[in-house]
C-alpha cells in the first residue's frame, strides 16, 4: 500500500483542527479522504481524473466542494455546514488556518453511523415503516427537484446508450478479475435488447417529466434515521449522473435492499413509492435499472483494485464484493 499523502498525515493529528479533537479517524473511498472528529466530518476529495470525474486542480476542487454543500442541503440541510479552506504555513498543515490554501475541505456534522440504513439491515432491525418514510421521502424530493428541456436530454434513448455503453467499456479490464465473460456477455446482450425493445417507454417517460434531477447515489449506507430521515452524500461531481429517471433513483435503494438479503423491504419500498407517486409505469423499468445499478456497483467497487492506497488484504474483500454486484445483475437479466 503507498504511504498516505503528508497533507493526509498531519490531517490525522488533532492539533490541525479548530475543534482540536483528541483522535482522528480517517476514511477513504476512490475519490475522497473523510476525517472523523466525533460531532463533525472534514471530507478533501483525492487530486484525480477518472474521465466521469475531475478533480485534478484545486481550483476544480473547490468548485465540486461548494456544489456537493449546496446540492446535498436539499435532502439533509442539517448535515452539511460549508466549505473550509485547508492552509499551509510553514510547514504546517491545518483546516481553517492562516497561510497559503492548499486544499479545500466540506464540513459535515457526523450522523450516528449506527442509525444508518445498511448498518439497521445488518441487525435485522430495519423495518417496513422506516422504509415507507424514505419513499414518502423522496417522492416529495423528486416532485420539488429540478425538471427542464436540458434534464430531459438525459432521458433520451441516446444517454441511455452513452451510460451503459460506457459501463461495458470500463469494465472490460476486470474480466476474469471481478468479472466473468459469460456474466458481461449475458448482461451486455439484455440491456441492449431492453432498450430496443422499449423506446416508446422510454419515450413517455420524458414526456410524463419523469427525468430529474436526483441523488444519483441512493443507497442504504446514504440514509440515515434520526430526528427525521437524512439523505445525503448525491453524486455533485457528474451532471450526466445525477439527472436520471426516478425510476432509475428507486431501483437503486430497490437493489441495495435487494442485495442486502432484504427483497420484502425492496418490494416494499417500491409499492410505497408508486402509490404515493403515481407513477405507474415504474414496475416496467424496475429490472432494468436494478440491472443497470448492481453492475454500476460493481464497476465502481472494481476501480478500487486500482487504488495504491488501499492495502492488498482491502482489495482481496473488494473483489468479492465486485462479484457479487455483477452476479446480481445477471439474475435481473435473467428475470
Amino acid at each position: 500500500m503507498t504511504q498516505l499523502p503528508p497533507l493526509v498525515q498531519s490531517l490525522l493529528k488533532g492539533n490541525a483542527y479548530p475543534e482540536n479533537p483528541r483522535h482522528v479517524d480517517l476514511m477513504q473511498t476512490q475519490i475522497s479522504f473523510v476525517f472523523l472528529i466525533g460531532d463533525f466530518a472534514y471530507k478533501i476529495k483525492k487530486p484525480v481524473d477518472l474521465g466521469y470525474l475531475d478533480f485534478s486542480t484545486l481550483e476544480k476542487r473547490r468548485f465540486y466542494c461548494q456544489q456537493e454543500v449546496q446540492l446535498n442541503r436539499r435532502l439533509a440541510p442539517e448535515v452539511y455546514l460549508g466549505v473550509v479552506e485547508v492552509t499551509q504555513n510553514e510547514g504546517r498543515f491545518s483546516v481553517g488556518g492562516t497561510g497559503e490554501v492548499v486544499e479545500y475541505a466540506v464540513k459535515m456534522r457526523q450522523l450516528p453511523r449506527e442509525r444508518c440504513l445498511d448498518k439497521l439491515l445488518g441487525r435485522n432491525q430495519a423495518t417496513p415503516a422506516m422504509l415507507v418514510k424514505v419513499a414518502r421521502k423522496l417522492v416529495e424530493f423528486h416532485q420539488a427537484s429540478r425538471s427542464d428541456e436540458e434534464i430531459s436530454r438525459y432521458g433520451d434513448i441516446e444517454t441511455i446508450v452513452q451510460n451503459t455503453d460506457e459501463n461495458f467499456a470500463q469494465t472490460t479490464k476486470y474480466l476474469k478479475v471481478s468479472l466473468s465473460t459469460e456474466t458481461y456477455d449475458g448482461i451486455k446482450s439484455y440491456t441492449t435488447s431492453f432498450i430496443d425493445r422499449h423506446s416508446p417507454l422510454f419515450k413517455r417517460r420524458i414526456e410524463g417529466d419523469r427525468i430529474r434531477d436526483c441523488h444519483g447515489d441512493l443507497h442504504s449506507a446514504h440514509i440515515c434515521f434520526g430526528d427525521e430521515v437524512y439523505i445525503f452524500d448525491c453524486i455533485e461531481f457528474n451532471d450526466r449522473f445525477r439527472y436520471c429517471d426516478v425510476a432509475n433513483e428507486v431501483a437503486f435503494l430497490a437493489m441495495d435492499l435487494d442485495v442486502h438479503g432484504y427483497p420484502h423491504l425492496s418490494r416494499h419500498f417500491v409499492d410505497r413509492y408508486v402509490a404515493l407517486s403515481g407513477d405507474g409505469d415504474l414496475q416496467q423499468l424496475l429490472n432494468f435499472y436494478r440491472c443497470y445499478r448492481a453492475y454500476v456497483r460493481g464497476k465502481v467497487e472494481s476501480f478500487k483494485l486500482d487504488d495504491p492506497h488501499i492495502s492488498d488484504e482491502e482489495k482481496g474483500r473488494v473483489q468479492g464484493i465486485a462479484r457479487r454486484y455483477f452476479e446480481l445483475a445477471e439474475s435481473y437479466a435473467e428475470t
